[in-house]
This record gives structure tokens, C-alpha cells and sequence, in this order.
């Protein structure tokens, strides 16, 4: 009887470690992913973002495409132009989806 007491327990103490070592394996995979890459992307968003000119052309989340004619760094926003009839927009930075302006960037 004793012999089972002390098998069992030691059995189901290693059991556990093993199951706690695949579970730190699984969360290990889903971080790098799905968390990393997103963290990346969002990264990438962000310096896109702040590095917006006047003159460049961009396009909004919401599918509006103009070209930058002002900034305001206080209040984090753009002013930019639309269309034919040159009509003038406000959106803030984080609506800005895609600057479709190339740069020439020295590296």
C-alpha cells in the first residue's frame, strides 16, 4: 500500500511539471506568432504616420485620397486637399491608412 502512495504522488507531481512546460511552449508559440508581428506592423504604422510631409499624397482609412497642404503638431491632425474642386479636409494622424508619396531617403 505504501509503495502505491509514493508512486502515485511522484507521478502526479511530474505530471504537472510537464503540463505546465507545454503550456509555457504554447504561449511561447502564439507570442511570436501572432503578438510579435502585430506589434511590428503597428511599429511600422507609426513611424509612417509621423514621418507625413506637406505635398505627400495619402490615402485615409476611410478610402478618401488627397494631398497634404497643412500641419498642426499640437493638436496632431492634417489638413488635406481633395479632388478637383480643391476642397480642404481636417482628419487626425491616426486616420492616415497609406502615404502613397515615395521619398528618397538616404541611408
Amino acid at each position: 500500500m505504501n509503495f502505491l502512495l509514493t508512486g502515485g504522488a511522484a507521478g502526479a507531481g511530474d505530471s504537472l511539471w510537464i503540463t505546465i512546460l507545454y503550456m509555457a511552449v504554447i504561449v511561447g508559440i502564439f507570442y511570436f506568432l501572432l503578438m510579435r508581428p502585430q506589434q511590428k506592423k503597428k511599429k511600422q504604422e507609426e513611424k509612417m504616420r509621423s514621418s507625413v510631409q506637406i505635398g505627400d499624397d495619402i490615402t485615409t482609412i476611410g478610402g478618401i485620397v488627397g494631398r497634404v497642404v497643412g500641419m498642426k503638431d499640437d493638436a496632431n491632425t492634417l489638413i488635406i486637399e481633395t479632388g478637383t474642386d480643391r476642397a480642404k479636409m481636417k482628419i487626425k494622424k491616426w486616420a492616415v491608412g497609406s502615404v502613397d508619396t515615395v521619398h528618397d531617403t538616404a541611408e
